[in-house]
């Protein structure tokens, strides 16, 4: 019988450099998009599929993490004395009961893979999600609740992957899938040189993970970058242990490059009817000259 996953870790311990210099002062997590910030939407979709206890991996700096979590009496006190409580019942119901969220300080920053090895003693023995918050998923139903009902069918390791462009696979994680029906990922590889990837399915950052991978980390040896890598533990850990992709469908941002954050940012805003006549695409795009 499988274990439920009723822990996920968000790993927010990162300098943002892509998004220099917006983030020498602001926590790439707490960047807005449309208005609310990127980590919130995957906060939400955490405990939307089914999780209980969410761990934020947080660095130096980030602790304004911590606050966005938090109950703001000061803020429900002035939104309601001003006659705003639709708008302080939002806030307040959106905020985290007590105990359902927790953060680990990650000291050093030494890579993806130590920041989940940072969550090991809240994690526990058991199996538990891994969610990256600059990779924004959108879909009618949230991508880890997907893998969730995947994982009860088959138990194990559940990675989710996503079909990239061939000349572009040299940037991305890619797995290697076995040849038989039932498909289990069988190897991976970090950023391959051009023309050498085994497949075009990319790691696009939702993981379900069992606790052995603690152990794994904890003896691994820098990778690329000279940083713990999560990937280089799951290379291990399918030797004893089986790991099936869940091929995402839905639209992918990575919030932490310029380009993503403004595309998620668009894609958002369309979708709120609220805002949506507001957004002027078409002209932006026509003296742009185009969108492309």
């Amino acid at each position: 019988m499988t274990k439920t996953i009723r822990k996920a870790v968000i790993p927010a311990a990162g300098f943002g450099t892509r998004m220099l210099p917006a983030t020498k002062s602001v926590a790439k997590e707490m960047l807005t998009v449309v208005d609310r910030p990127i980590i919130d939407y995957i906060v939400e979709e955490a405990f939307a599929s089914g999780i209980e206890h969410v761990v934020v991996v947080i660095g130096r700096g980030k602790g304004v993490i911590e606050d966005h979590f938090d109950l703001a009496f000061e803020l429900d006190t002035s939104l309601r004395t001003k006659g705003k409580q639709t708008l302080a019942d939002e806030i307040h119901g959106k905020t985290p009961g007590a105990g359902s969220i927790s953060f680990v300080r990650q000291q050093e920053a030494r890579g993806l893979g130590h920041a989940v090895w940072a969550a090991r003693h809240v994690i526990g023995d058991e199996p538990f999600a891994v969610l990256l918050p600059d990779m924004l998923m959108v879909d009618k139903q949230p991508c880890l609740r997907s893998m969730v009902e995947v994982y009860a069918k088959s138990g194990g390791n559940v990675v989710a992957v996503e079909q990239c462009k061939p000349e572009e696979a040299h940037k991305f994680g890619i797995v290697s899938l076995s040849g038989d029906a039932d498909k289990k990922i069988v190897g991976m590889v970090e950023k391959p040189k051009q023309g050498t990837a085994p497949s075009k399915l990319y790691i696009s950052g939702r993981y379900i993970l069992q606790p052995e991978i603690f152990h794994l980390l904890e003896t691994q040896t820098p990778g690329a970058g000279g940083e713990i890598q999560l990937t280089d533990a799951m290379i291990k850990l399918i030797e004893t242990q089986e790991m099936r992709p869940y091929e995402f469908a839905g639209r992918t941002f990575d919030c932490g490059s310029p380009a993503g954050f403004v595309n998620a940012n668009l894609h958002m805003a369309m979708m709120r009817p609220d805002i949506a006549d507001a957004i002027e695409v078409d002209e932006y795009a026509s003296k742009a000259g185009g969108i492309h």
